[in-house]
């Protein structure tokens, strides 16, 4: 993380599916300050149970947009429900969040996903998160009548958030990427889609030009990370984008957005570490900063909500 940090760990990896739901109330005054309501449910995907947090708004879910949230490397959908603060975007905005957690080989710690070639648990055990993400769509839109998804992540969760944009962009309106890096083999979309990538410079759990993490986690397994600059090259040309790029720089911060047939846009932070930009810290002693700019899950949600 560090290679722990490249998992999120302090910075902050035909079948059959049945359903089944635990709801539980609300609480009183929610930690993230958020109005909403907060449900818990299970899906059954290949013989394993499978979790998420639901996060809606007031008001009728039906046909409101859904961002799904891909944790951190070594967290779960919880934490970073609060380390995002992407809930109170959500009441402003009126979409539902769906938080789900990775897996693990101790029951709800140390969870990741199966990005290709990270990370940990999930890599070492080819765990099928496409299908799982795929049956938590079915799910969420089965019970609360929802509309458009879109996918986000962070870190190993980023990586898996490129995984599912490859492998099931029929199904997703478009997705955005915080501090993780493209790294699979092959990425053949069935069709062009919005991409949104956000990375800082200072990152060194996946560094902005690629490599490995500057330090080493046993557990994590080991891998190189690709560079920023392959995931934009991959997705310009995938989507069609010609001409030159709009740049515009706001203090730390560049925007640099693509003329694309479907929209690519990178957000640069300039010395910017491994964190949510605008969001909390994953725990107290993170090695590296949290990026105070931008706010990452508003840009996010500025962001889909323009594909709609």
């Amino acid at each position: 993380m560090r290679r722990g940090v490249a998992l999120g760990l302090v910075g902050v990896l035909v079948l059959a599916v049945g359903a089944c739901g635990r709801d539980r109330a609300p609480d009183p005054t929610p930690s993230n300050g958020a109005a909403g309501r907060v449900a818990e449910y299970t899906v059954t995907v290949d013989g394993r149970d499978r979790h998420y947090r639901a996060y809606t708004p007031a008001g009728d879910t039906a046909g409101r947009p859904v961002v799904v949230f891909l944790h951190g490397g070594g967290g779960t959908g919880e934490l970073f429900e609060r380390v995002s603060h992407l809930d109170r975007v959500a009441d402003e905005g009126g979409f539902v969040v769906v938080y789900p957690d990775g897996s693990g080989r101790l029951g709800d710690k140390l969870l990741t996903w199966n990005a290709g070639d990270c990370c940990a648990y999930a890599k070492d055990r080819n765990i099928d998160d496409v299908a799982f993400v795929g049956a938590l769509i079915d799910d969420v839109t089965a019970r609360l009548g929802t509309g458009a998804v879109f996918v986000t992540g962070f870190s190993n969760g980023a990586m898996m958030t490129y995984r599912l944009g490859c492998e099931l962009a029929d199904r997703i309106a478009a997705i955005a990427v915080v501090s993780g890096a493209m790294n699979l083999d092959t990425c053949r979309p069935e069709r062009k889609l919005p991409v949104l990538i956000m990375h800082g410079t200072a990152d060194t759990a996946v560094p902005y030009d690629g490599g490995p993490s500057s330090d080493e986690f046993p557990t994590a397994g080991t891998w190189t990370n690709r560079s920023v600059r392959y995931a934009v090259d991959f997705w310009t040309a995938h989507n069609a984008c010609a001409g030159p790029p709009v740049e515009t720089k706001d203090q730390e911060v560049t925007r640099t957005a693509y003329t694309c047939e479907k929209a690519v846009i990178l957000y640069t932070i300039e010395g910017g570490g491994h964190g949510w930009p605008g969001g909390a810290k994953a725990r107290p002693n993170a090695v590296e900063p949290t990026p105070p700019r931008p706010d990452a899950s508003r840009v996010v949600w500025d962001f889909f909500k323009a594909q709609l």
